[in-house]
C-alpha cells in the first residue's frame, strides 16, 4: 500500500478543449489529410518527436494517444501538483494499471506496474526526478551500438536543447546546490530544485560531512558523475509539473501548428504498405477506441514513429508480426519480420522503502489525519504555487557504488558501465511509504529508500492474446539474480550506517513497519524480497544494437531492423537500463531522434 495521503487525491477531471488540432474520436480527423509522420504514443518520446517534427511547416504530423488529454485545473489537478505524484498510480484513470507476473525474487508476489495512460505518458505521472545520466552509461551506449553519437560528449547539446533551469517555487538561494554552467537555460522543459524545505535536508548534508568517506556531497548529480549525495532536480516550474505534454505538445497545439493529436484511441496494429530495397515498408497504422471497433487506418508518407513505451512498444510489434517467429507462431500470428529480441531484455530498477520513526510535530503524513492542513496547503498552492505541495517528496538523492573489494566481485563481473555509474541509490523523504502496509494513524516517519540501479536480472514482455486491448504478460524479474539481491542487501546496510550518523541523534527513533528489528543479512534479504517493488523504470524491450547485427531490435539510428519507414523512440531502445532515473535520458534520446529523422538518417 502507498501513503494514506493517496486517499485524498481528487478524481481527475476531463475537459474537451475547443482546439481544431485536438480530436477525441478518429471520425473527427480531417477527411483526405495526408500525414508525413504518424507518431504512436503521446508520452515522453512521442510528445517530443511529434512537436519537433511539426515545427517544419511543410510536414503534417498525426499523434495518436491511447489515454485522454487532462486539462489542468489548479484547484484539484493532481497531475499538476508535484507532491501529489504519490497518488497518480496505481488504480487511477491516468495509469494503464498493469500487473506483473508472479515474481520469485519478490517472495512470490505480483506487483502493480504503473505506466502513464494520458497525454504526456509517464512524464505526467512520475515523481519528476530529473537526471541526464552518467558519462559511463552514455559512453557504453555508444560503444555497444558502434555509434559515437550516443556518447556523453555528443549528447551534451541535447541537454541544453531540452532544459530551461528556473527558480524553485520558494525562490530560495540555490548557490552551492547545483552547477549552473552545465545546464540549459532556453529549452522548453522547466527544471528546478526543491521548492520547499524538508526536515531532513540539514541532517542529510551534515551526514555527508560526518561520514564523507562513504557518503560524500556531490555538487550536481547531472555533471556526468552522480556519485555522492546532492540536491534533487525536478521537472517542475512555478510549483507545477512539467512534462512532454506541458512543455512540447500544449505549445504546439496552442500555436495552431500542423500537428493533429488524437486522444482516447489505441493503435492496434502496424502493417506493411509496400516493399523497399527488398524490405517491408511499415507505414500503415490501424487504430480503434475499443475492441469492438470501428477500426480506422492511416498511412504515413514518410515514417511511423513508435513511442508506446517499454511495455506498449513490444506488444504492438508482436501484434504486427514483428518479433520471434516461434513466439508469434504459438499465437497464430504470421511473421512479417523475424526479430527474436522483441520483448526480451526487460530491465527495471527495484525500490525498497526503509522506514524510520522520527521525532517531529508535523509531516505530510498528517494530511490523512487533518483535513484543515491539506485544504490549507491546497489553497496556498492554488493561490501562489508555493508550499509543501509545490515540490515532490524527495529533496535529496544519493548515488553509490559497491566497494571494489566487495565479495560479489570474487565470482561476478561488475555489471555497471564504469566508475561514474552507481550500483544503488538513496532517496530521502519525510513520509511513510510502504507497498505492503497502510500508513499508521499516529506517529511521524521518514524513508531512506534503497534502490537497485544496475540489475543483472532480465525479464520480458510477451503477448497474452492477439486482442490488442488485452494486457501483455509483464515479467520484470526483479531481484532474480545473485548480484541483485546482494546489492539491495548492501544498499540497506549502507542506509543503516547512514542513519547511525550523529546528525540523526534525537531525531530518528527506530526502524519501523516491516523494517523494524531487521539487522542480519538473512533478515535484510527476507525483508527486501517481501517489501520491494518497481520504481517504474522499465527499459530495453526493443534494444539498440550495431547496424547489421542480428541481435537487438533497432539500429543505432532507432529504425527497426529489417524494415523501412518504422522507427522507435522511447525507453525500450536502451540496451542497458540507465543507472539513474531515465526520464531525462528519454528526452535526450527523443531530441536526437528528431535530428536523425529530419536529416533522413
Amino acid at each position: 500500500m502507498r501513503p494514506a495521503v493517496l486517499s485524498l487525491v481528487p478524481v481527475l477531471g476531463l475537459l474537451q478543449p475547443a482546439l481544431a488540432a485536438l480530436y477525441t474520436s478518429p471520425a473527427q480527423l480531417p477527411a483526405g489529410r495526408k500525414y508525413d509522420y504518424v507518431v504512436v504514443g503521446g508520452g515522453l518520446g512521442g510528445g517530443v518527436v511529434a512537436a519537433r517534427l511539426a515545427e517544419t511547416a511543410s510536414k503534417n504530423v498525426l499523434l495518436i494517444e491511447a489515454g485522454p488529454r487532462l486539462v489542468p485545473n489548479r484547484d484539484i489537478e493532481t497531475i499538476a501538483i508535484p507532491f501529489l505524484c504519490v497518488g497518480l498510480a496505481p488504480d487511477t484513470p491516468a495509469d494503464w494499471n498493469y500487473t506483473s507476473t508472479v515474481q520469485p525474487g519478490l517472495a512470490g508476489r505480483t506487483i502493480d506496474y504503473p505506466r502513464g495512460r494520458v497525454l504526456g505518458g509517464s512524464s505526467s505521472i512520475n515523481y519528476m526526478i530529473w537526471n541526464t545520466g552518467s558519462s559511463d552509461d552514455w559512453d557504453r551506449y555508444a560503444r555497444v551500438t558502434g555509434d559515437s553519437g550516443w556518447s556523453w560528449k555528443a549528447i551534451q547539446p541535447f541537454i541544453k536543447k531540452v532544459e530551461r533551469i528556473v527558480p524553485p517555487a520558494d525562490n530560495h538561494n540555490t548557490t552551492g546546490e547545483y552547477i549552473p554552467s552545465i545546464h540549459g537555460t532556453s529549452g522548453p522543459l522547466g527544471i528546478s530544485l526543491q521548492g520547499y524545505p524538508s526536515l531532513l535536508d540539514s541532517r542529510v548534508i551534515a551526514t555527508t560531512e560526518q561520514l564523507s568517506a562513504e557518503f560524500p556531497l556531490n555538487p550536481d548529480m547531472n555533471s556526468g558523475n552522480p556519485i555522492g549525495i546532492g540536491y534533487s532536480q525536478f521537472s517542475v516550474e512555478n510549483g507545477s509539473r512539467t512534462s512532454s505534454a506541458t512543455a512540447y505538445l500544449e505549445p504546439a497545439l496552442s500555436s495552431g501548428s500542423n500537428l493533429d493529436v488524437l486522444v482516447n484511441t489505441q493503435v492496434t496494429k502496424l502493417f506493411q504498405t509496400g516493399t523497399e530495397q527488398g524490405l517491408p515498408a511499415i507505414r500503415g497504422v490501424q487504430f480503434a477506441q475499443s475492441a469492438e471497433g470501428p477500426f480506422y487506418v492511416v498511412n504515413a508518407t514518410t515514417e511511423v514513429i513508435l513511442s508506446a513505451g517499454a511495455i506498449g512498444t513490444p506488444q504492438l510489434l508482436l501484434l504486427s508480426g514483428i518479433g520471434g517467429s516461434a513466439d508469434l507462431k504459438k499465437l497464430g500470428i504470421n511473421t512479417l519480420v523475424n526479430l527474436p529480441d522483441v520483448g526480451k531484455n526487460l530491465q527495471d530498477h527495484t525500490v525498497l522503502p526503509n522506514i524510520w520513526s522520527i521525532n517531529a510535530t508535523q509531516t505530510p503524513d498528517d494530511y490523512a489525519r487533518n483535513a484543515t492542513l491539506i485544504n490549507d496547503d491546497l489553497t496556498q498552492w492554488a493561490t501562489t504555487g508555493t508550499g509543501q505541495l509545490a515540490t515532490p517528496p524527495a529533496t535529496n538523492i544519493g548515488w553509490f557504488r559497491l566497494p571494489k573489494n566487495a565479495s560479489i566481485f570474487d565470482t561476478l563481473t561488475d555489471p555497471s558501465a564504469g566508475p561514474t555509474s552507481p550500483h544503488y541509490e538513496f532517496i530521502f523523504a519525510e513520509v511513510w511509504d510502504s507497498f505492503t502496509l497502510p500508513t499508521p494513524t499516529t506517529g511521524h516517519y521518514m524513508i531512506l529508500s534503497s534502490n537497485l540501479f544496475t540489475p543483472t536480472s532480465r525479464g520480458s514482455v510477451t503477448l497474452n492474446t492477439t486482442n490488442p486491448f488485452d494486457f501483455p504478460i509483464i515479467d520484470p524479474a526483479l531481484l532474480n539474480s545473485a548480484f541483485d539481491i546482494y546489492t539491495i542487501r548492501e544498499a540497506v546496510k549502507a542506509a543503516q550506517r547512514f542513519m547511525a550518523a550523529p546528525a540523526w541523534d534525537g531525531f530518528v527513533i527506530e526502524q519501523a513497519g516491516n523494517f523494524a528489528g531487521v539487522t542480519t543479512d538473512a533478515e535484510v534479504e527476507a525483508y527486501a524480497r517481501a517489501n520491494a517493488a518497481t520504481v517504474f523504470h522499465p527499459v530495453g524491450t526493443a534494444a539498440m544494437s550495431p547496424k547489421g547485427a542480428s541481435s537487438g531490435v533497432v539500429d543505432p539510428n532507432l529504425t527497426v531492423k529489417g524494415t523501412r519507414g518504422l522507427r522507435i523512440v522511447d525507453a525500450s531502445i536502451f540496451p542497458y537500463v540507465p543507472s539513474m532515473h531515465p526520464q531525462g535520458l528519454v528526452y535526450l534520446v527523443a531530441e536526437r531522434a528528431v535530428t536523425l529523422i529530419k536529416a533522413g538518417c
